[in-house]
C-alpha cells in the first residue's frame, strides 16, 4: 500500500532525473572530500583509526539510508521526512519533522556558501568573503530556478571535478607512499596507534556521521524521478555507499601521510583544523594543496546548490499540505521548478551566510547549529517507518529485521549523536523545537475555530 499524494497548489513537479542525476545530487551535497576539514579532529580522538572511523560511521548511517529506502516506497512524494513523519506517525509528527528539517536545509547551504566564499577569498583577496559568499548564492539560485534538470547537469560537472581532484589526490599519495613509505604502520588507520581503543573510536563516529548528511536530500526530488521510488530507494544506499568508499579511501592515505601522530594533534588542537591540508603539503608540495583548496571552493557553492533545491523542495511539500504559507507550493511552468518556494529558501540562506561572513566568529556559530534539525528529523524518519509497517500498515509483509530492528538500531545512533552534540546545538535544537510546537498548536487551535463557526446560508 502507498500513501495517496497530497493534493493542492497550482502545478506539478516535472519527472526529468535520472538515477545518475539523483545520486549527483546527494554527493554535491554531501561533498566527495567532506572529511578534509575533520579529518585532523577524528584522528586525534580515535587515537588515530580515521579510517576505520568512518567505515563504523557509513554502517550506522546505512540504517537511516534503509528508512529512507523503506519511506519513500511508501510515499514518493517531494517533502522527504515531512511525508514520511506524516503519513507514518500522523499530520502533528510530519510538521514537525519538517520544521526540524528546515533548521537543517535552510543552514546547511548557508555553511556552504560561507566555505566557498572563505576559499574564494583566500584565492581573490581583494574581495571580501561575504561579496563572494553573496555571488554564489546568486549563482546557484539562478541554476535551480532555471529548472531540475539543468541544475543536475551543472552539479554533475561539478562533481566530476571534485573526483578528479580527489583522484589526483590518491595518486600523489600512492606515489609519496611508494617513493617515501608511510609515516604510521600500515595498519594503523583502521586499528589506532598505540593499541585500539573502541570507546574512542565511538567518540568519533558521533563526529564522523555529521560528513554524512545530506544523502537524504534524495528523497526530495521524489516527485521528480524519472524512474519511479524504486530508483530513489536504490540511489540514497548507492550515494551513501560511494560516499564512504570515498571517505575511507582519503583518510586511509592521509592517516598514512600525516606528519603528526595522533598524540601531538590532541595535544595541539590548533592544528586538527588544518591537519589534512599540512599532510598534502608534506607530501606532495604547495600544489595540490591549492588544488584541493580550489576543488572545495566550488564544491561547497554547489553543495549548497543541492540543498537549496531540497530545501525548496521540503517548502513546496509543506505549503501544499496548507502548513506553511500556500504561495510558496506554485509550480513555476516554464521551468518546471517550485520557483517561490526556492526564491523563499535562497534569501533565508543568503541573508544567514553573508551575516555569518561579516562576522569573525559566523562560521563557528553557523556550523554549531545545523547538524541538529537533521537528526531530530532522522529520529521521526526511523519512528515513521515503525508506525506505517508496524501499526498502520500491519500487513502480512512486515518484516521484524527491515521495519523494526533497522530504524530502532537506527534512531539509537541518532539520539547517541545528538546527546554528544554541543550544548549550542542542543540549546537551538530546543529552541527551534519549541517553536515549531508552538505554530503546530496555533495551526490546530484555528481549525477547531473554523470547525466551529456557523456556516452562512446557501
Amino acid at each position: 500500500m502507498t500513501a495517496p499524494a497530497p493534493t493542492g497548489g497550482d502545478g506539478s513537479l516535472r519527472r526529468a532525473l535520472s538515477f545518475r542525476d539523483l545520486v549527483v545530487y546527494g554527493l554535491l551535497f554531501i561533498a566527495p572530500m567532506a572529511p578534509v576539514g575533520v579529518f585532523g579532529t577524528l584522528d586525534a580522538k580515535s587515537h588515530g583509526a580515521v579510517a576505520l572511523v568512518y567505515v563504523v560511521a557509513t554502517a550506522a548511517m546505512a540504517f537511516t539510508a534503509c528508512s529512507y529506502a523503506q519511506m519513500v516506497r511508501v510515499a514518493p512524494q517531494a517533502g522527504s521526512v515531512y511525508t514520511y513523519a506524516r503519513v507514518g506517525l500522523g499530520d502533528g509528527a510530519g510538521f514537525i519533522a519538517g520544521w526540524m528539517a528546515m533548521l537543517d536545509y535552510l543552514l546547511i547551504p548557508a555553511v556552504a556558501y560561507l566555505f566557498s566564499g572563505i576559499a574564494m577569498h583566500a584565492l581573490v583577496p581583494a574581495v571580501s568573503p561575504w561579496v563572494w559568499t553573496a555571488i554564489a548564492v546568486v549563482a546557484t539560485t539562478g541554476l535551480n530556478l532555471w529548472g531540475v534538470r539543468a541544475a543536475a547537469l551543472a552539479g554533475f560537472l561539478v562533481l566530476a571535478l571534485e573526483i578528479a581532484v580527489l583522484l589526483v589526490f590518491v595518486v600523489a599519495a600512492a606515489v609519496a607512499l611508494t617513493g617515501n613509505g608511510a609515516r604510521r604502520g600500515w595498519l594503523s588507520p583502521l586499528t589506532g596507534e598505540g593499541g585500539f581503543d573502541l570507546a574512542a573510536v565511538m567518540g568519533a563516529v558521533s563526529v564522523a556521521v555529521l560528513s554524512y548528511l545530506g544523502f537524504d536530500a534524495i528523497a526530495a526530488f521524489a516527485e521528480e524521478s524519472a524512474g519511479g521510488s524504486g530508483k530513489v530507494a536504490r540511489a540514497v544506499i548507492a550515494c551513501l555507499a560511494v560516499a564512504g568508499v570515498l571517505f575511507v579511501l582519503q583518510t586511509y592515505l592521509a592517516a598514512l601521510l600525516a606528519p603528526m601522530s595522533p598524540a601531538e594533534l590532541a595535544a595541539k588542537p590548533a592544528g586538527q583544523g588544518p591537519a589534512f591540508y599540512d599532510t598534502v603539503d608534506s607530501a606532495t608540495g604547495t600544489w595540490l594543496h591549492d588544488l584541493v583548496a580550489a576543488g572545495k571552493a566550488i564544491g561547497a557553492a554547489f553543495a549548497a546548490l543541492a540543498g537549496q533545491a531540497a530545501a525548496g523542495r521540503l517548502l513546496f511539500a509543506m505549503a501544499r499540505d496548507r502548513r506553511l504559507p500556500v504561495l510558496l507550493a506554485k509550480v513555476d511552468p516554464g521551468s518546471g521548478a517550485p520557483r517561490p518556494a526556492l526564491l523563499g529558501a535562497a534569501t533565508v540562506t543568503l541573508v544567514a551566510a553573508v551575516w555569518a561572513a561579516r562576522r569573525d566568529d559566523g562560521l563557528d556559530r553557523l556550523v554549531s547549529v545545523v547538524d541538529v534539525g537533521a537528526l531530530c528529523a532522522f529520529s521521526l524518519l526511523h519512528l515513521s517507518v515503525i508506525g506505517w509497517f508496524g501499526v498502520r500498515e500491519r500487513a502480512e509483509r512486515v518484516g521484524v529485521v527491515r521495519h523494526v530492528l533497522v530504524p530502532v538500531l537506527g534512531l539509537a545512533v541518532v539520539i547517541a549523536v545528538i546527546v554528544e552534540a554541543s550544548w549550542t546545538a542542543q540549546l537551538v535544537g530546543a529552541v527551534w523545537l519549541a517553536a515549531g510546537l508552538t505554530v503546530l498548536a496555533a495551526q490546530c487551535l484555528r481549525r477547531r475555530l473554523r470547525l466551529r463557526l456557523p456556516r452562512g446560508p446557501g
